[in-house]
């Protein structure tokens, strides 16, 4: 398997596997969620009348969402001329604007989880200074208390990610309905030339399903690590009997290409690899997250796409952001983009839309959506990607005892948040 598995790598295409939806802001490299970067969207052709408002949006999004949202927010012409600009490294570039009219964007669309970071600059202004919050109440509430920063709204959402077990219809007939199963399937049937499961195991995005199942964490909203709590110990010790049935290194190219080939059954994966599933000539099927001995389902992470407003634009444009929020607010904006891109839409009006409805993917995500976990969006978390994925990497690939690691990693987490204060 090692040989052969060696083979198909060496061939392996790195790009084009990952698209679709994907707003930037996502975990550490080679986690889903970080697209390779997309051509820019065009620019609008009109001029601007002159006395328009102008409103700049900075985003790292995939252009057919950029375009897409473009097209809604085209409505507001001529008074309000919105143009979505990309940035590349936008964290890097929000950091050197600051709050700066000059050079800020006047919003930034994004994921949810560097909110924490920008708040703290105290370049951002609360959605809520600029519509009333009962503007949201057709909104997923996963999707508001991920933007949910200290007591206040800083996001407008849009769609969200999160992973979904997806299995190959011509190898698999039923997908499991328990991790037992699973576990049971895998050791029957793993081959030389057919894996029954892969996953990205010592990566912390993908292990904190398992971790979150059990109750554990890997740091909750009081800002405490929760690498050796008693669920996350219970689940690396549950999870270590399925990673000998699995690829060794674990890694993002590995397993997409396993399943990608044909060479697995089954997968956990996003949105953002179905693109290339399609191409590849896979016979998706999306099944509900297995159940775990203590009746709770794998419990994923998932990602919050949407826009920003920075401070100087609530305070300088307000009666136009809040426009501009109004657009993107409509059950048409989330229509718009699953149907372009097959994005999960968090405005529940939207499902009422019949080819959304139908859609399996974005059908099977908002079934999903009142058990997954938003990604924290505290700062500390930048810490515990490095740390989680050190921890996995020692039990699963180096045969390391789950408590001592689990127990190293917990001090290695609380001296590097302490090194932030």
């Amino acid at each position: 398997m090692k040989r052969k598995l060696s083979l198909i790598l060496a061939g392996m295409m790195l790009a084009g596997i990952l698209a679709a939806c994907s707003g930037g802001g996502a975990p550490p490299a080679e986690q889903p969620g970080t697209a390779p970067a997309s051509e820019p969207a065009s620019e609008p052709v009109s001029e601007p009348a002159a006395d328009a408002v102008n409103i700049t949006i900075w985003h790292e999004a995939d252009a057919t969402i950029a375009d897409t949202l473009q097209q809604q927010l085209d409505s507001l012409a001529p008074a309000i001329e919105v143009t979505l600009e990309r940035k590349e490294q936008m964290s890097d570039a929000l950091k050197l604007a600051g709050n700066d009219p000059s050079s800020a964007p006047d919003m930034y669309f994004w994921a949810h989880d560097k909110i924490g970071v920008f708040a703290a600059m105290n370049i951002l202004a609360p959605v809520t200074d600029v519509i009333d919050e009962s503007e949201l109440a057709d909104l997923l509430p996963m999707s508001t208390r991920a933007g949910t920063y200290e007591g206040n709204i800083y996001q407008l959402p849009l769609y969200f990610e999160t992973l979904l077990f997806m299995y190959n219809k011509a190898l698999m007939d039923q997908p499991p309905a328990t991790t037992d199963e699973l576990l049971e399937k895998m050791r029957a049937e793993t081959t030389d030339d057919m894996y029954v499961f892969v996953e990205q195991h010592s990566t912390a995005y993908n292990a904190a399903c398992w971790m979150q199942g059990f109750g554990g964490f890997i740091i909750n909203s009081d800002r405490a690590p929760g690498l050796n709590a008693p669920g996350t110990v219970e689940a690396l010790s549950y999870h270590t009997g399925f990673v000998p049935y699995m690829p060794a290194d674990g890694e993002y190219n590995t397993v997409t290409t396993l399943f990608s080939e044909g060479m697995a059954m089954s997968t956990t994966g996003g949105p953002w690899l179905v693109p290339g599933l399609k191409d590849a000539g896979i016979e998706l099927g999306i099944a509900p997250m297995p159940t775990l001995p203590n009746g709770n389902p794998l419990t994923p992470f998932s990602g919050v796409q949407g826009v920003q407003v920075l401070r100087h634009a609530a305070e300088g444009k307000a009666a136009a952001a809040a426009e501009v929020l109004r657009v993107l607010l409509q059950p048409e904006t989330g229509i718009a983009v699953a149907r372009a891109a097959n994005c999960a839409p968090v405005n529940t009006k939207a499902y009422d839309d019949a080819e959304v409805a139908a859609n399996e993917m974005i059908a099977a995500m908002r079934e999903t959506a009142d058990n997954v976990v938003p990604m924290p969006n505290i700062p500390e978390m930048d810490v515990m990607w490095g740390v989680t994925d050190t921890m996995l990497a020692a039990i699963h690939k180096n045969n390391g005892d789950v408590q001592t690691e689990a127990d190293r990693a917990q001090q290695e987490a609380l001296s590097q948040i302490e090194a932030m204060q």
